[in-house]
This record gives structure tokens, C-alpha cells and sequence, in this order.
């Protein structure tokens, strides 16, 4: 097991790197058993599902609101993973799967214990995150919640274990986030994080990295303060002068990272904030092919190569 900081500073992800034997077994299983339920899994949930994702999610938001769906339940599920009652998961399971050497193979997968700092740790409940199976095995535990929620004729999105509940009014939602918490504590014995849990205005949400806002009526996103902040610090890593790359490799992580980022984003509004940024990530560039020409000669023979003036090769190399 290895822990990773989560974005709430002084937390961590606990992830179960399952040894190889494992790995095949957990893909196997989940390669059988996703088909099947499929079928079963509703249409606003569409983490970790084949031909689903982040942007349909976001697209189904966008309808929800569009349709007057102004105030949300954000729900937070405290430590998914780590608290999922086994014996619960068994019983959701076995109501499809009647083989009984299946569930049997899963309750040991459940219960194999993780190895942490070199100390044998048992598992009497939680499920692994980081193997194949994890992703489908929270999923079908929380198509629990989302048939709940249809059967009280909610609006909803789900991805993996963020849900979030739409409603015309905050009065309506925030009946909703005080009939539906008995429902998640009670029956399928997971625990809400009071403090991160809420009623609020769409305009108010962080979901998926994104924020929300309208203009002429219509829902539309922006990239959250906090993604943008979180994607300064990963360039102001990749743009380091003392990480020991070489200025290719360094270019080739900086394109790669921020081709990815774009393309998450896309969605959102992002033409100035993505100007600013250009012009910022060219600063830090030019930062470090500046202090790598220490002398002024290597500064003057590099700036000659761009065609300025002889006075302006002179005046630029001479900065400091």
C-alpha cells in the first residue's frame, strides 16, 4: 500500500498496488462481471464505465441546470473506499452473481490484507483502491444509492463516488440531503462528511475541476480557482532549473502535461485564462534558458541567432 496527498492539504489516498498474480485475477473477474452489470447501472452514473466520462457527466449538469435544476445536494462520502462495509458489498453482489466461487474469490480479494510499511495490515473492511475490480465493485455498490434516488424521482450525476442531487430551490434540496444521509448511513452503511457535504447554488459547486455559471440563460463552465492553481504548481515543477532534465525533455513533459489539461478542460470558457497562462509558462522558459547562459558571450552569440539589432544583442545580454 502507498499513500498519496489528496488536494485537502494533511490528507491522503490510500492505494493497494496488487501484486501481479492479483492484478490478472482482478482483471479477469472484472473483465466477466462488467458486462453484467452494465445492464444494471444507471444512466447518470459514468465513472469508470466503457464509453462514458468526466465530460458527460459535466454535459448532464449542464442539461440539469438548463432545465432550472439551480441548487445542488454536493454530496461527500467520507473515505469511500476505505469504509465500504463488506458484508454489505457480499449481499449487493450476490443477488446477480449466484456462482458461489466467485463471491467467494472476491470475499478473499476483500479480505487479503496489504502490506504497509512493511508491516502486514488485515482488511476487515474497506476495499483496495488502485486494483482492475475496485473501480466496478464501488460502482455497484453505490448503484444502490443511485436506484434510491431514482425511486424518489431525483435528478442526479454520479462519477465513481462524487454525486451530486439537483433541485429547483435550496428548500427542496435541502430536504432532500436530510431524507437521503438515513438512507446512505442506515442501508448501505457508508459515512457522509458532514463538513463537506452541502446545499448551494450551482454558481458556488466545484465539480470534476470545474465551476459553473450562467450567461443569457444558459449554463456554461469555467476551470475552479483550485484546478488552475493546482495545474500553476505541476508547470512550476516541470519548469524547475534544478529537476536535472535536459531542455528537450523538459519541453517534451511541459507540451505533454498541458495538451492533456487542455483537452480535460475543454469544455469550459478558457480563452484569457489560457493567453495568461501562455505567456506566463513563456516566462518561466525564457527564466531558464536565461540563467543557463551565465556569460555574456553565450548570451550574445544565442540572441544574434533571432536577427535584432547589433545595440539590442548588446543591450539584452548585458541584463541581468
Amino acid at each position: 500500500r502507498v499513500e498519496i496527498p489528496k488536494e485537502t492539504k494533511g490528507e491522503t489516498r490510500k492505494l493497494g498496488v496488487p501484486i501481479a498474480v492479483d492484478r490478472v485475477f482482478q482483471q479477469a473477474v472484472s473483465q466477466v462481471l462488467s458486462p453484467i452489470y452494465e445492464r444494471q447501472f444507471s444512466e447518470n452514473s459514468f465513472g469508470f464505465r466503457p464509453k462514458r466520462g468526466a465530460h458527460d457527466a459535466l454535459k448532464q449538469c449542464r442539461q440539469n441546470v438548463n432545465d432550472g435544476y439551480v441548487y445542488v445536494v454536493d454530496m461527500d462520502l467520507e473515505k469511500f473506499f476505505d469504509t465500504v462495509c463488506q458484508s454489505k458489498l457480499i449481499e449487493v453482489l450476490s443477488r446477480t452473481i449466484k456462482d458461489g466461487r466467485v463471491i467467494s474469490l472476491i470475499h478473499k480479494y476483500l479480505n487479503a490484507g496489504v502490506i504497509s510499511g512493511g508491516v502486514f495490515e488485515k482488511t476487515e473492511k474497506g476495499m483496495p483502491q488502485g486494483g482492475p475490480l475496485s473501480p466496478l465493485l464501488g460502482n455497484v455498490m453505490l448503484n444502490e444509492l443511485d436506484k434510491e434516488l431514482e425511486r424518489r424521482g431525483h435528478r442526479f450525476v454520479r462519477y465513481a463516488d462524487d454525486c451530486m442531487i439537483f433541485c429547483k430551490s435550496r428548500k427542496s434540496a435541502e430536504r432532500t440531503l436530510e431524507k437521503i444521509i438515513p438512507f446512505i448511513e442506515g442501508k448501505l452503511y457508508l459515512r457522509v462528511n458532514r463538513e463537506k457535504t452541502g446545499v448551494a447554488h450551482i454558481s458556488k459547486v466545484k465539480y470534476l475541476g470545474y465551476a459553473f455559471y450562467r450567461y443569457k440563460g444558459e449554463c456554461r463552465f469555467r476551470v475552479h480557482p483550485k484546478s488552475v492553481e493546482k495545474m500553476r504548481n505541476r508547470i512550476r515543477e516541470l519548469t524547475k532549473r534544478n529537476n536535472g532534465w535536459g531542455n528537450e525533455y523538459r519541453a517534451m513533459k511541459l507540451a505533454q502535461y498541458v495538451r492533456g489539461w487542455v483537452n480535460y478542460f475543454s469544455l469550459a470558457d478558457m480563452k484569457g485564462l489560457l493567453e495568461r497562462t501562455d505567456e506566463w509558462i513563456r516566462h518561466r522558459i525564457r527564466a531558464v534558458y536565461w540563467k543557463e547562459w551565465k556569460k555574456v558571450k553565450t548570451r550574445y552569440r544565442k540572441i544574434k541567432k533571432y536577427g535584432l539589432p547589433k545595440w539590442k544583442v548588446q543591450e539584452m545580454a548585458n541584463c541581468r
